[in-house]
């Protein structure tokens, strides 16, 4: 028969059973909530673009490669949610709205617009970007340094890039004397105006002019640049923001049609028939990332995760599509270059 309880017995059981609650770990955590049955962590990702875009569907492959090496198994340890938004600014929202719903237990956005709309829907969950321009300037981070609050992630320029791209653009075609600045106004850094202030700064000492070409789809794209080539001398910057990456083809061919010299912001433009491009590695981009989403999966806060941006830029030139212009490739660019496509 089992003893009574004495009264000192008694009063540290009633003190154990009070200060319990204080000390048990919470039942219901959001990191609970969002994990699956299995006990899987749960990865959104988001892209700017359409589940067909080849070049997206291989950075992907390269996230869950990397996330393996790291002990993140897609479809074991963790589950990649993965949600497309076709350059459509409504079904953006809506999707970030939807994978925010989903609590996960982190988020990788990639672009300005989306890493935007992540940010409306959230200042809880982690969240790293990749290939945006401006942190600051668009509010998603205090500083660079110090992110102080749920986002964190790697940008795609350094201060004197668009300098270069200019200089590249008229040591390539020295007859340029207007520079177009292709831009889309609702997914570059600041509207655009991010871009065309650093283009209108780094050409402010010399004889181009400058002038803005804002561009939401195919038809507008197209119909914008034959009106700028009408006069001559004229050349293009495609700024690095979803949309100019996502209508690549349409501009790289409008381009070639209207024989205007162009530099973009990656290597995807050159490889479809541009002809200059100078930028970030966006697939180093992704696999930084991975490093960034394995500690924050592990418990790291992004406050702590300073904004990385890139370390060196890659030149890739096309000598088919710069024939075709009659231009000829200065040997000291031919030397600097990462990649030469013949």
């Amino acid at each position: 028969m089992a003893r009574p309880l004495g009264i000192g017995m008694k009063r540290r059981a009633l003190l154990a059973a009070a200060l319990l609650p204080s000390f048990a770990p919470p039942l219901l955590t959001s990191r609970a909530r969002a994990q699956t049955p299995d006990g899987q962590r749960r990865l959104a990702v988001l892209l700017p673009y359409g589940e067909a875009d080849a070049k997206s569907q291989g950075h992907l492959a390269l996230l869950r490669e990397e996330l393996g090496k790291l002990g993140w198994r897609d479809g074991r340890n963790l589950k990649v949610e993965v949600r497309w938004t076709g350059g459509d600014a409504g079904k953006t929202t809506t999707l970030a709205r939807e994978a925010v719903a989903s609590r996960p237990d982190a988020i990788l956005a990639r672009s300005t617009g989306v890493t935007a709309a992540v940010v409306r829907e959230t200042r809880a969950i982690p969240t790293v970007f990749v290939v945006v321009s401006d942190p600051v300037g668009d509010g998603f981070v205090a500083s660079m340094a110090r992110p102080g609050g749920n986002v964190t992630g790697f940008t795609n320029v350094e201060a004197s890039l668009c300098s270069k791209w200019v200089q590249l653009l008229t040591e390539i075609d020295p007859r340029v004397r207007r520079i177009a600045v292709l831009y889309g106004p609702k997914t570059s850094a600041g509207g655009g105006t991010y871009y065309m202030r650093l283009a209108e700064e780094a050409a402010a000492s010399s004889v181009i002019q400058v002038v803005a070409l804002p561009v939401q789809d195919a038809v507008d794209a197209g119909q914008g640049i034959d009106a700028f080539a009408k006069e001559a001398s004229g050349a293009l910057l495609v700024t690095p923001d979803a949309t100019t990456t996502r209508l690549r083809s349409m501009i790289v061919a409008a381009a070639a049609r209207t024989r205007l010299s162009a530099i973009y912001p990656f290597r995807e433009f050159a490889e479809e028939g541009g002809l200059v491009s100078y930028g970030t590695d966006v697939a180093d981009q992704y696999r930084k990332a991975a490093v960034y989403l394995d500690r924050l999966l592990r418990g790291a806060k992004p406050a702590d995760l300073p904004v990385e941006q890139p370390s060196r830029f890659e030149l890739v030139l096309n000598l088919a599509t710069a024939k075709a212009l009659d231009l000829a490739i200065p040997l000291s660019i031919l030397a600097r270059a990462d990649e030469v496509i013949e």
